[in-house]
């Protein structure tokens, strides 16, 4: 029989709602329930396409042994933690500061005031390698919850203390030295081989790219665009991207990049491809321009929804095995492409012995595509051709096996990362389909996740749900910036400063900075606030380059002062573990860096599509510059462009700094040389 969990969307939630286990979905019901029977609560949190969690449910949750503990002694809560990051974000940080590390599956052990006295991840049925069991841990922990009440009480108080102390720390100074610093740790902790940083499991983290492309631009260090272009290259060789398909994996088990986890994100591939489009553009080498697109086509093809909104994840498994979707033998390249087998095998490393579990990867990390060209007597040009044409017959091979499960969910904060990654690769490669793609999403979000002026979380299945949080609002005000710059609408710009405000009223705190959870938000344990970097940026962190952005591109002072308060509540932060708030550091970058606003003043004499200034911001990378364009019919300007006008019909340019601007010129090599 189903549990209570039958009655959700969420995927996740319904993969575990004929488990024998006597799931709750959060909520008062379950908290009341363990108040009323002096109950522990056993919550547990992950996500549909969580390679570890699918292990835990098939040992554990499944189990009838397990179950009946768990019925027996606790109240058991199930999370999605990508529907309810506020709660995922409270328990992570608690298993990180007891155990000094935290990962999904994230298990938590729980007063019925939802204060967590024991927290960890995995838990294997049978105690293993120093790891705790199930059947072990779940009875002594309940005896230790009734018999040892005070010291229960005492562990969850200490830990509830430590979780409210978001913003105690002492301010620093930070400025030019801060920047450097970053770099420094990054340097050192750089993986001068395999690009990235040294170690496995190793994780693409695109903020760190973000980051060193910029710094690079900024300080003139040659040194930290090849550490972000030999990661950017080495990742793209390797098995963690999928080169039959396109698209990255979620990490690297592996310090080379070579054997993926193979679940699929959508945030991952967004951020990804915003990598590697500022890649092109500083560098125009085509590698990156064809990554770009190779991501961005994965998306529409392959997480797309019909409405023009983005799933939310692939999962690592098919028909119940690994990476079998996207592994091949030998043999099975051989009854597809016949002839040309060779050359493919030769160029992606497939073996009779393979390199993951008796089958092979397609990689090219140990390839030498101009060794393999010169072998077959074949230009680079007729030697990718002749690849491409494999590629697209080992694809249409492997759409006829059994896909792995896809988290069909709409996310508006991942959907933010998507719309931005379309819209700047839009208007970088001037490619005006996946413009149309961000518009479409953009559309779809504001049809469907935004309730009575309020943006929600998740939409799926025609049912919208939870009130959005920081991040939320961050990535859609990104979202509409980009969208801004790639089509240059006024309204995109409006929205975005309707976005701001309504991120400053929900989220903001008195020291500066916002809270993860607005205020009509559920009364939870804490009111958690993200600052950190993690899978993807933190809310303050998109929060804080955006507000920055929209401050140089409408001239308002209040939101140059939202963003300076903000790194400085930061600056510890910042100033002792600037590697962990790399995306944060863009915003002290920016500041740095005296951002320009460029007011273009559109004449009669062409379309913005074809002005040589317009087509340098696009393209090129320079994000210290803000354009803001003006046109006659646009019903919003800000209000210190509202007096400017165009010389002789001519579009004319405005360079500004520092609320001051230079003479208007109409000479479009001469911006693009001040530029």
């Amino acid at each position: 029989m189903p549990n209570r969990l039958i009655d959700e969307k969420s995927p996740y939630l319904l993969e575990h709602a004929h488990n024998p286990v006597d799931w709750y979905p959060w909520g008062e019901e379950a908290f009341d329930r363990a108040k009323k029977e002096n109950k522990p609560v056993f919550l547990s949190i992950g996500y549909s396409s969580c390679h570890w969690c699918h292990v835990m449910a098939n040992e554990s949750f499944e189990d009838e042994e397990v179950a009946a503990l768990l019925n027996q002694d606790y109240i058991s809560i199930k999370v999605d933690r990508e529907e309810r990051p506020d709660i995922d974000s409270i328990y992570m940080d608690a298993c990180q500061a007891m155990n000094g590390h935290g990962g999904w599956p994230l298990t938590a052990f729980l007063t019925p005031d939802q204060a967590p006295f024991y927290v960890g991840t995995y838990f294997p049925k049978k105690s293993r390698y120093q790891i705790p069991g199930m059947l072990d841990a779940l009875p002594q922990i309940a005896e230790q919850f009734h018999n040892n009440q005070d010291k229960i009480a005492d562990v969850a108080s200490r830990v509830q203390q430590a979780l409210s102390q978001g913003f105690s720390e002492d301010q620093e100074e930070i400025g030019k030295h801060t920047l450097e610093q970053g770099f420094a740790q990054l340097e050192e902790q750089f993986d001068e081989v395999d690009g990235g940083l040294k170690g496995e499991p190793k994780f693409p983290m695109p903020q760190q790219i973000l980051y060193l492309l910029r710094y690079a631009s900024w300080a003139g260090n040659s040194g930290a665009l090849e550490m972000a272009t030999k990661t950017l290259r080495q990742m793209r060789k390797g098995g963690i991207y999928d080169h039959v398909g396109g698209g990255f994996a979620r990490y690297s088990v592996d310090e080379r990049w070579l054997v993926p986890h193979f679940e699929k994100m959508l945030y991952d591939n967004s951020l990804l491809a915003l990598a590697y489009t500022e890649a092109y553009q500083l560098t125009g080498d085509s590698l990156y321009k064809r990554t770009t697109e190779e991501i961005l086509n994965y998306l529409m093809r392959g997480m797309r929804d019909e409405s023009g909104g983005f799933h939310s994840a692939e999962d690592a498994d098919s028909e119940g095995v690994e990476g079998k979707f996207y592994v091949w033998t030998k043999s099975e390249v051989e009854e597809v492409l016949g002839r040309e087998a060779a050359l493919f095998c030769e160029a992606y490393n497939i073996s009779e012995a393979g390199n993951f579990e008796g089958k092979s990867i397609p990689n090219q990390l140990e390839v030498d595509q101009e060794k393999v060209a010169a072998k077959h007597s074949l230009s680079q040009e007729m030697l990718e051709k002749r690849l491409q044409e494999c590629r697209a017959q080992l694809f249409a091979a492997r759409e006829r096996r059994m896909h792995p499960h896809k988290d069909d969910k709409i996310l508006m904060s991942w959907n933010g990362y998507a719309i931005a990654a379309f819209a700047k690769a839009g208007a970088a490669l001037q490619m005006p389909a996946y413009t149309a793609a961000a518009e479409k999403a953009f559309h779809f979000l504001e049809s469907n996740l935004i309730v009575d002026g309020r943006l929600m979380v998740r939409y799926r299945d025609g049912e919208v749900k939870e009130k959005g949080f920081i991040d939320d609002y961050a990535n859609f005000l990104w979202a509409s910036l980009e969208l801004y710059h790639a089509t240059y609408e006024a309204s995109y710009l409006e929205k975005a400063r309707r976005i701001a405000q309504d991120l400053k009223r929900l989220f903001e705190t008195d020291q500066g900075g916002f809270y993860f959870t607005g205020t009509d938000a559920e009364t939870l344990l804490t009111r958690p606030s993200s600052w950190s970097d993690g899978a993807s940026p933190s809310g303050n962190s998109v929060a804080s380059i955006q507000l920055l952005r929209l401050a140089e591109i409408v001239a308002d002072q209040s939101l140059f002062d939202d963003v300076h308060n903000l790194l400085r509540t930061a600056s510890w932060r910042l100033e002792h573990y600037p590697i962990g708030h790399l995306h944060l550091l863009q915003a002290l970058l920016m500041q740095e860096w005296r951002g320009k606003t460029l007011v273009i003043v559109k004449g009669n004499d062409h379309t913005l599509d074809e002005d040589d200034v317009v087509k340098h911001v696009r393209t090129t990378f320079i994000p210290h510059i803000q354009p803001l364009v003006v046109k006659e019919s646009d019903e919003y300007i800000p209000t210190f462009a509202k007096d400017f006008t165009s010389l002789d019909g001519k579009t004319t340019y405005y360079l500004c700094e520092n609320f001051a601007c230079q003479r208007p010129t109409t000479d479009a090599e001469q911006v693009i040389n001040s530029l």
